[in-house]
């Protein structure tokens, strides 16, 4: 995860998957890995979109995960501007959709990448960084 996407020593890393799901192997590592900053989540806050979208603006987190079912719910907050600090987002556990992809592109300035990996072998074996190319539809980085 450094290699591929480099956190920096004033990133905020949000730790929001329960314990036994393979992504909160690199929320809780990968931060304290770099020396960067983790903010953890309330039990439970990781089904409520306003509060993640409150905890992301006042704690400044930088980078986190969604799946893109919650990812498509945390989109519906109203005002996103606030999440002002927000770099990168990474997506994995379900086929991140390209609607869900446009919403995000239109909405948010931060990165989005889509990883992909059966838990059985790895946690994430591909990835690519979705982006909007300037006639305003989506592409892929492989």
């Amino acid at each position: 995860m450094q290699e591929q996407y480099g956190l920096r020593s004033d990133d905020r890393v949000l730790q929001k998957t329960s314990f036994g799901f393979d992504v909160s192997v690199w929320e809780f590592f990968w931060p304290l890995m770099t020396g960067t900053a983790l903010v953890m989540a309330r039990p439970g806050g990781e089904r409520e979109s306003e509060y993640l979208a409150e905890l992301i603006r006042q704690r400044e987190v930088t980078t986190l995960h969604f799946v893109p079912s919650m990812l498509q719910v945390f989109l519906r907050e109203a005002d996103l501007r606030k999440c002002r600090g927000l770099r990168r987002v990474i997506c994995s556990g379900e086929a991140l959709s390209l609607k869900v992809q446009q919403e995000f592109l239109q909405r948010l300035t931060a990165e989005l990448y889509n990883l992909y990996g059966p838990t059985e072998a790895a946690i994430d074996v591909t990835s690519w960084a979705c982006k909007q190319t300037e006639d305003g539809k989506n592409s892929s980085d492989w």
